[in-house]
């Protein structure tokens, strides 16, 4: 009888370490794709609404540009490259707002890593919608990142692996995605003999389930735009400083070319 028990518990370890080495053979595999297959670099930026701009003579030309960040990365800069950039399309910048013709404001909500469904969200809420980090693939070979709205996997090999598997895919290979939300304001001054007449609606919290709202019109002479820009980078074991980078040159490329 002893002799059965110990034959069945030989068993019962022999093929917990042949399961043990599929795991690792089958997270092994799932880590060299992910690593392969999101080898390089990719940086995505989309806009939440269309800007239509009318094009005006050279002498109207001139930009006042402001940039407010509210995230958590106060190191995340665009202000300079974004003023470069209007320079070189010929735009002259000038820190009165009330001599240019137009006004380019920009607040950077969020830099964050995320997973595509969050990145999608952000993007279709638009401007001053939610925004929802969502799951980080911080352990295990991460989630299918195919833009954004792509499908989020369990992040590790079927889903109930176990530790040794987040061990081995974990400490090696992530799949990281980090995402930049900003929200954008435009304006431009009207032409000539155009009245613009702007109505105003806000509803305020008060305490738990109470609210008051206000309102106001007013006759201006500017026009405003408002959208949403965001902006993702994705690749394996990718790090703040690279994604920073390549946010900040996809964000500039996305502001300006409203211009």
């Amino acid at each position: 009888m002893d002799g059965n028990n110990r034959g069945l518990q030989s068993l019962v370890m022999l093929r917990a370490a042949v399961g043990g080495v599929a795991l690792m053979f089958l997270s092994g595999c799932a880590a060299t794709e992910v690593m392969i297959s999101k080898r390089n670099l990719d940086v995505q930026t989309k806009m939440s609404e269309t800007v239509f701009l009318d094009p005006v003579e050279p002498e109207k030309m001139v930009m006042h540009i402001q940039v407010r960040n509210t995230s958590d990365k106060d190191n995340f800069d665009i202000a300079g490259p974004l003023k470069e950039a209007m320079i070189k399309k010929g735009y002259r910048i000038t820190d009165s707002p009330d001599k240019a013709y137009y006004r380019l404001q920009a607040n950077v909500l969020s830099v964050a890593k995320t997973d595509p469904t969050a990145a999608a969200a952000a993007l279709n809420n638009g401007y001053g919608g939610a925004i929802a980090l969502g799951a980080v693939a911080g352990g295990g070979v991460g989630y299918a990142a195919g833009g954004y709205g792509g499908a989020v996997g369990g992040g590790l090999i079927g889903g109930a692996v176990g530790g040794l598997t987040e061990t081995v895919t974990g400490a090696f290979v992530k799949d990281v995605l980090f995402m930049v939300v900003t929200d954008i304001q435009l304006v431009e001054k009207a032409p000539e003999g155009v009245i613009v007449r702007q109505d105003n609606q806000q509803t305020l919290k008060q305490g738990i389930g109470g609210s008051s709202s206000q309102s106001s019109s007013e006759v201006t002479k500017f026009r405003k735009y408002r959208t949403r820009v965001v902006s993702t980078a994705n690749k394996a074991n990718l790090d703040y400083e690279e994604a920073a980078s390549a946010l900040t040159q996809g964000l500039t490329k996305s502001l300006s070319g409203l211009f």
